[in-house]
């Protein structure tokens, strides 16, 4: 599985209420959408598109556990998240709803908001494409891959139920 898209960067130790604000965590989806890390970067639910990749430093997702956050982040269409290092709930949560994230110590040195990545999920690479670079992840787990390959924790029983 690999995607390509613009890179949106945002630095270290930034909690699930940064990405969707307590305050909006039980609108609807659409609102919260519209809405998602707008006070680290007004610009990110306004202009993301599909497939494009969030890059962030070290404790990315990390306080409450809150799944609203990466199901935000879900919603906006992005492809994947890379981090130096993600809080553990945050992580799990993210392979339960689809979403692949990726560790990868150094990325936030190596790539800049609007460089072009391609994340390689099952290879474990990011290739800034802009730059010229390739930065190797921590190898996701197996059992995590074949989540994210169903769609998700729910998909996944589902196709455990049949074999």
């Amino acid at each position: 599985m690999e995607v390509r898209g613009r890179c949106w960067k945002f630095g270290d130790n930034i909690p699930t209420d940064q990405i969707v604000r307590s305050d909006r965590a039980l609108a609807p989806m659409e609102e919260i959408v519209r809405h998602v890390l707008e006070t680290l970067n007004p610009a990110f639910a306004r202009e993301v598109k599909p497939g494009d990749i969030l890059v962030a430093g070290k404790h990315f997702g990390q306080s409450s556990g809150r799944a609203i956050a990466p199901k935000a982040l879900r919603a906006t269409g992005i492809g994947a998240v890379v981090v130096e290092y993600a809080a553990r709930l945050f992580y799990r949560n993210c392979f339960e709803i689809g979403l692949p994230l990726l560790e990868c110590p150094g990325i936030t040195a190596g790539v800049e908001d609007g460089d072009v990545l391609a994340v390689d999920i099952a290879a474990g690479t990011i290739r800034n494409e802009t730059r010229g670079r390739v930065f190797y992840a921590r190898p996701v787990d197996p059992f995590l891959r074949r989540m994210l390959q169903a769609g998700g924790i729910i998909p996944l029983a589902a196709e455990l139920a049949e074999e």
